[in-house]
Parts: structure tokens; C-alpha cells; sequence
């Protein structure tokens, strides 16, 4: 299976312009832009009622926008029906015909297009080696696990060799182990065809592993576009911070600013700083993400920076992470994630503990300034 030309790597192959999409009153997608470049593999995430599989099925032609257009290669699709636009689906339901064999359903896209005996047979076999199934041509559906099912449902979307792969939700019907190792098999076969790929999902960490860009959707409308670095990184809302793995949320108040530290106050009293931004003024009221792993448990003797005092509240036990709910002698609770390492302090529940975290690690996600004029 071959990759696209040097031509299309390095243009816009997929634009989704000002797309909007309504059913009735209700407003299912708002104003979409979207620019993808050839190879790119580009997760729409969300949650459910987003727009993301909407906005996907827009591109692959099953929906008609209300307004704006989808371009492939340079191509308005506002007139090319779904068979036309050369593109790839794999769903979450495997959609297997059960009364072919895995040959025959990899197969039937080639059929449809009237490909030769030899062309066909050959594509098979290279579909077979790059799903890693090589000798299960002759099987049926039934005889295969949900995994291979899936593998099959791939192979079957890229014989062809489609401009684009369109997957809606297709790990969601199996169990963890198994959608984790898929995950991996997904983004390697990706590359090795380098075909540009648009998957929807509402599973964070899946959207993490597999994606070059992601883009978060709420209620219809883009919330962020960029990489998973960027995204956990540089939340730009609180949604954003929210939605992508897990944080503590704090309001607070700016109290001081002194030598390029800013010293702020949450709306229960705990005092930490910050390093100083220009943005910031005595007053201003900032909204701080502070992600789980950036809070470490330390001994009374130590100094550190924004160091607090608490009590245990919870102790999950999850393997490789102990997860700890801390309530802060201020009031305000913290979710803090300690990895599950030898010599590393451990704390039960009840137990009273003192938590610091660096001045760089809460993420600024919004601010406002009520300060004097």
C-alpha cells in the first residue's frame, strides 16, 4: 500500500471550512475550521453530544453541512456522494459481512471497484501481513477475537488505498488490555501507510497516545486545537484543563508581587506563588490548573517552595501510582498522584502530611483584572 506524494505532504489535504451543522433548533457542530496535513494522524475528542462524530460523518458525506464546505486534495465534496470521496470508515461495530471468509471481506471494496484477480489477491495478502494476521484468509468472523474483528475491519478500509481513514469510536468495544495494544497496532500500521487519518473518541488517554494533533470539542465548537504536549501542557480554559487527564482546579487572588514572584491566595485561604507574568496585578483573579503529579509529598525538615500542610483523606492503591486526596489545612482539597516507587514516602489515611509543589507548576488558565486603575 502506498503513501501519497511528496506534493500532498507538504500542502493542506483535508480543510474543513466554517462548517456548521443544525438538526431542527438544536446546533450540533458551530463553526468548524480545520486544516489537516497529509500523513496527520488528528483525534477529535470530546464528550458525547461534542459534534465530533458529526462533524466526521460531514466529512465522509453521510451528513450534509448546513453551511461551509469539506475539501479532500483542493476538492469541494458539497456534491460527491459518500462512495466517491475515496475515503475509509472503520466503526466501532466491526460491520463484517459473517458469511465471508477474512479474505473475502478485506476484499469487497476491491470488488466494488472492479479490481483484477491478480491486483486483488495481491492486495489481501499485503493487507493480511500489515494487520499481522498472514494465513487467516480462510476464517470466518466468528472465528476470531474482538481484536482480530477489528484488525479485519481495517484491513478491509485501506486495501484500497483510500486518500483518507475515518474511524468513529473503533476501540470502544473492547475490553482495556486489548484497546491499549490496538492502539499501538492502529498508529503503526498509520505510519507505515502513511495515510492521513481523522479518529473520534471520547477516552483522553486514547486520543494521548495515538494523536500528532488533537482537537478538543464542547458543544459544537473547537475549545483547542494542538498537540498532546500542547494540550495537557498549555490548557487555554478550563474545560480544556479539565477534560484532558486529571488537575486541581484553584481560584485565587493575586496578593503580592515582589522581586518576579506573585504571591496568591485561593478563595479558602491557602498562599503559594507563582513566577511574576506581566499580565498579573495585585488583585487580579487567576485561574490555576495544578496537575496531580506536580504535587510531591516532603519531610517537615525540608525546605521548599509552596510548601502546605494537610491530612490523607483518601489513598487509592492503582499499581504503578498511588493516588492521594489531600484536604489542605486551608480547606481546599487536592488530588495528588505519587508514582508506586521504592524509597519513595507513602502516606495512609488520617495521616497529617506536608505537600509542596515548584512555582512553575500551576498552569494559568484564565484571568481578570480587578485591580485600581
Amino acid at each position: 500500500m502506498q503513501g501519497l506524494d511528496k506534493r500532498q505532504q507538504d500542502t493542506s489535504y483535508i480543510q474543513m471550512v466554517h462548517l456548521t451543522k443544525t438538526f431542527g433548533e438544536v446546533l450540533a457542530v458551530d463553526d468548524f475550521c480545520l486544516d489537516i496535513c497529509c500523513g496527520e494522524f488528528v483525534t477529535l475528542l470530546g464528550p458525547s453530544g461534542s459534534g465530533k462524530t458529526t462533524t466526521l460523518r460531514m466529512v465522509a458525506g453521510f451528513e450534509e453541512p448546513t453551511s461551509g464546505e469539506v475539501y479532500i486534495d483542493g476538492l469541494p465534496m458539497s456534491n460527491v456522494a459518500p462512495e466517491k470521496r475515496n475515503t475509509g470508515m472503520v466503526f466501532q461495530s466491526y460491520t463484517l459481512f459473517p458469511h465471508m471468509t477474512v479474505a473475502e471481506n478485506i476484499a469487497f471494496p476491491l470488488k466494488m471497484r472492479r479490481s483484477g484477480k491478480v491486483e486483488t489477491e495481491g492486495k489481501i495478502q499485503e493487507a493480511l501481513r500489515l494487520i499481522r494476521l498472514p494465513g487467516y484468509g480462510d476464517r470466518f468472523p466468528r472465528q476470531l477475537s474482538g481484536g482480530q474483528q477489528q484488525r479485519v475491519a481495517l484491513a478491509r478500509a485501506v486495501v484500497f488505498n483510500p486518500r483518507v481513514l475515518l474511524m468513529d469510536e473503533p476501540l470502544g468495544a473492547l475490553d482495556k488490555k486489548l484497546r491499549e495494544e490496538m492502539q499501538l497496532e492502529i498508529k503503526h500500521i498509520q505510519r507505515e501507510i502513511h495515510i492521513t487519518v481523522i479518529y473520534v473518541t471520547h477516552d483522553q488517554s486514547e486520543a494521548l497516545t495515538m494523536s500528532d494533533r488533537i482537537v478538543i470539542m464542547h458543544q459544537g465548537r473547537i475549545q483547542q486545537v494542538g498537540t498532546p504536549d500542547e494540550l495537557y501542557e498549555k490548557p487555554v480554559n478550563r474545560f480544556v484543563a479539565d477534560f484532558i487527564g486529571n488537575t486541581n482546579l484553584l481560584d485565587c487572588t493575586v496578593s503580592s508581587i515582589e522581586g518576579g514572584i506573585c504571591r496568591v491566595t485561593t478563595t479558602n485561604g491557602a498562599s503559594f506563588d507563582l513566577p511574576y507574568q506581566p499580565s498579573f496585578g495585585v488583585g487580579a483573579t487567576l485561574q490555576l490548573a495544578l496537575r496531580p503529579e506536580r504535587i510531591l509529598l516532603v519531610a517537615e525538615s525540608a525546605n521548599v517552595p509552596n510548601a502546605q500542610r494537610g491530612v490523607v483523606e483518601e489513598r487509592i492503591y492503582l499499581g504503578d501510582v498511588i493516588r492521594y486526596q489531600i484536604k489542605l489545612d486551608s480547606g481546599d482539597s487536592l488530588l495528588m498522584n505519587q508514582p508506586n516507587s521504592i524509597g519513595i514516602t507513602k502516606a495512609m489515611p488520617g495521616e497529617q502530611v506536608r505537600v509542596y509543589w515548584d512555582l512553575s507548576a500551576p498552569q494559568v488558565i484564565g484571568s481578570k483584572c480587578e485591580c485600581p486603575q
